[in-house]
């Protein structure tokens, strides 16, 4: 007879299963007693049977564990209490979190590798990747607002705010970097105080309202600035001199369209160039020239993936030493016509027009021996002139010459102060250098002949105590006696005093505040220590 009953659903012990599954027995087991392969039944003997469905909930079950996934959000997608595709989403989503903690985890070990980190350091950047992205923002946004707490300068608050540093989820080397430095930068007193002193500045004068406008007139304000000022550089004007007081012209000019916008007290509105808008100007740079702020907005142009503008101290420092100098249009140049106006007997014989030419001759002589003394071996030493290394004082020495030669000849330009003129024979460059002023001031009439508001002979004064000051660095930046003309440096030394006396000595001026001189001091150490070196 035949028997048309089907054949019930195949029954599989925890081995068989397993063994189809190609799962470990005790898993299996494990993963049954959770529910999420229960049994379909059990033997007369009490061993568990499990059904085919058994097999497709552990082969699922395995996919979302290799995913991630907890145990119970497994259960709840086999029991289709959460939909697979929603799980599957939210998991992604964690699954992306866990990368860039991870990428972020691997940027900062290769950054500590690089930098050579001290345990602190790596502290610092490992507590970095513990950090959410909220958790960040919020560490800087609290520095703003500390910095800024009880000052009345929306605009501005609004501006730091808008312009957060978000570290992106796989950052470069250099954005690691970035954000270490911001780290300690934001802890620093005194980069606080000067967000500080530019919010108040900023409550006094700026909009309320942080507006894009006023942003890109500052910036086209400082492009324009930053360009005349690098060309004044490069052309090797010294900021504390006459000629410089074109430049802030033309930067004052530019400006003061600028402040038609900010809130002046009544009365104080710069108009035009003169000296109270240069005392303005003078003092809003003095406000904005704080470097821990300004690399502040460097750091955060650096994380942000954003250009980052160099730095403009230099270039800041000149043009504030320039508004120092020049603090009304003519005033430093009127002061020094004066001076060019007495009596040339005044001076000291060595100084006097048919003497000086010789005089300098003399000291150019001493310098020159200095020079040819130098081998390159020295070349990368430092002087007493904290830019400069021997190389490049070697080569100021030979500029200085063709300066004076050139204005002596009547030229109209300047030497590039930027071109290499050593070659491969420092002591010849240098020769040379001296034979053309010399040539040029030896010109019968020389000393007599105008030059603006100065005699020919001031000129050649000019270049004399250049050499005295610079053949003095070198001396000592080599190690050579520094007395190679003290008679000569003493007779210079009122004339200096006439000239520079009345210069700003601060950062980015000429000369250093002066400096106290041994009594023992020959003449060169005296006329050192008064322009500023350490003797």
């Amino acid at each position: 007879m035949r028997n048309d009953t089907p054949p019930g659903p195949p029954e599989f012990t925890i081995g068989e299963l397993a063994a189809r599954t190609g799962l470990p027995v005790k898993l299996v087991r494990h993963w049954s007693d959770l529910g999420i392969a229960p049994p379909a039944g059990r033997s007369a003997a009490g061993y568990r049977r499990y059904g085919p469905e058994a097999v497709a909930r552990l082969d699922l079950a395995r996919t979302l564990r290799d995913l991630g996934l907890g145990l119970a959000e497994i259960r709840g997608v086999l029991d289709r209490e959460h939909g697979l595709a929603e799980t599957a989403a939210v998991h992604a989503d964690a699954l992306e979190a866990q990368i860039r903690t991870l990428r972020l985890q691997l940027a900062v070990l290769r950054s500590a590798g690089r930098r050579g980190s001290t345990a602190e350091e790596l502290r610092v950047l490992t507590e970095l990747t513990r950090m959410s992205a909220a958790e960040r923002e919020e560490s800087i946004r609290a520095f703003v607002t500390g910095a800024l707490d009880g000052v009345d300068a929306p605009g501005y608050r609004e501006a730091l705010l808008a312009a957060m540093p978000d570290l992106p989820a796989d950052p470069t080397a250099e954005q690691v970097d970035a954000w270490f430095e911001l780290s300690a930068l934001v802890r620093d007193p005194a980069v606080s105080a000067g967000l500080r002193a530019m919010a108040e500045y900023a409550a006094e004068h700026s909009p309320s309202v942080h507006e894009e406008g006023h942003v890109t007139a500052a910036e086209r304000m400082t492009d324009f600035w930053v360009g005349l000022v690098s060309a004044a550089m490069a052309q090797g004007l010294a900021p504390d001199s006459p000629s410089a007081d074109d430049v802030v012209g033309a930067v004052v000019a530019e400006w003061i369209p600028t402040q038609k916008g900010v809130a002046w007290p009544a009365g104080t509105a710069p108009r035009a160039d003169g000296a109270e808008a240069r005392g303005l100007l003078l003092a809003q740079l003095e406000t904005a020239a704080d470097p821990g702020v300004e690399r502040y907005w460097q750091l955060v142009c650096l994380i942000n993936g954003l250009p980052v503008r160099p730095g403009l101290a230099a270039r800041g420092e000149w043009l504030m030493t320039a508004l120092r100098a020049n603090p009304a249009p003519g005033a430093l140049a009127a002061r020094h016509e004066a001076l060019y106006a007495r009596d040339a007997q005044e001076a000291s014989v060595a100084l006097r027009p048919d003497r000086i030419v010789e005089t300098c001759a003399a000291v150019l002589g001493e310098v020159g021996k200095l020079v040819a003394g130098v081998g390159p071996d020295r070349f990368g030493d430092p002087t007493p002139c904290a830019d400069w290394d021997v190389r490049a004082l070697l080569g100021h020495l030979v500029w200085e010459n063709l300066i004076w030669a050139g204005l002596a000849a009547g030229a109209d330009t300047r030497p590039d102060a930027e071109v290499d003129r050593l070659g491969d024979d420092h002591a010849a460059a240098f020769r040379d250098a001296a034979d053309a002023a010399l040539t040029a001031f030896r010109r019968p009439g020389l000393t007599e002949e105008r030059f603006g508001p100065a005699p020919g002979w001031r000129m050649v004064e000019q270049l004399l105590i250049e050499m005295l000051v610079h053949g003095w660095d070198l001396a000592r930046a080599t190690g050579r006696p520094t007395g190679f003309a003290p008679e000569i440096a003493d007779a210079v030394l009122p004339s200096v005093r006439d000239i520079y006396g009345s210069l700003p000595r601060t950062a980015g001026g000429s000369f250093a505040p002066e400096r106290r001189a041994p009594r023992d001091a020959n003449g060169n150490d005296r006329l050192a220590a008064y322009l500023g070196r350490e003797v």
